[in-house]
């Protein structure tokens, strides 16, 4: 188990959804927080809202200046969970252009702005806690998710080149895919949604994987076991499964 107490911690995307309900788990468990995200007022309800120690720092992951200057106000910190993310369900017949963009410059692009200015720190001092959220839709290509799956493959890509690179020094990666959350990002979607889950209960699994020293937790548990799967099936069969 990992002793929260007295570390301080950097969460991107902590004003709604999972990234909310993480930094009360969090909170509780006597971390004090940095919260970030576009939304000011959000981020001052959420501080008032934790009971630990907290504070935030608004920041627009899609601009580089913006990630610098947040950077510089938060200082130095124990862990950093990157859980910024934005969605627009379309297939490629529906390309949008700017949303693709804006989703793989947020999700992806926006982690590595933050990450740049978060790992030579740790690396520096040998000692550090990282955390990326990345989807079940990252193992491989679905339908209607242009640019989103994209973007969740390429972060769970760079989530395992740090742990390959990391793994023997004192800074630990982690990568956490979780299944369907309800979000507004996914009330978006108008197809079934198996496993559906509260953002209180995918918080609980997700921090459950942090305080662990493993490095990679795809939830819920059944659900994930297909898409795990999935990259062990030939493309016949893997594509007239999911389509």
């Amino acid at each position: 188990m990992r002793d929260w107490t007295g570390k301080r911690y950097w969460l991107v995307g902590a004003s709604e959804g999972l990234g909310r309900a993480v930094a009360h788990l969090m909170s509780r468990a006597g971390v004090e927080l940095v919260v970030s995200a576009r939304s000011e007022d959000r981020l001052a309800d959420l501080v008032a809202e934790l009971p630990g120690k907290a504070s935030y720092v608004p920041i627009d992951i899609g601009d580089k200046a913006s990630v610098a200057a947040a950077a510089e106000e938060v200082g130095e910190v124990d862990g950093f969970v990157f859980l910024a993310g934005v969605y627009w369900p379309q297939t490629a017949q529906e390309w949008d252009a700017d949303q693709v963009e804006t989703m793989l410059d947020i999700n992806l692009t926006g982690a590595a702005r933050c990450l740049a200015h978060v790992v030579p720190g740790f690396v520096a001092r040998d000692r550090g806690h990282i955390v990326l959220t990345g989807s079940l839709s990252g193992f491989r290509g679905l339908p209607g998710a242009i640019g989103y799956a994209a973007s969740k493959a390429g972060l769970m890509s760079l989530a395992e080149s740090m742990y390959a690179d990391l793994r023997a020094t004192g800074v630990e990666v982690q990568c956490i895919n979780p299944g369907f959350i309800k979000t507004r990002l996914t009330e978006k979607n108008n197809f079934s949604m198996p496993f559906i889950m509260e953002p209180d209960e995918a918080a609980a699994e997700f921090f459950e994987h942090m305080t662990t020293d493993q490095f990679q937790k795809s939830f819920p548990t059944l659900f994930s076991l297909l898409f795990r799967a999935s990259v062990f099936m030939p493309n016949w069969l893997y594509f007239r499964l999911f389509r």
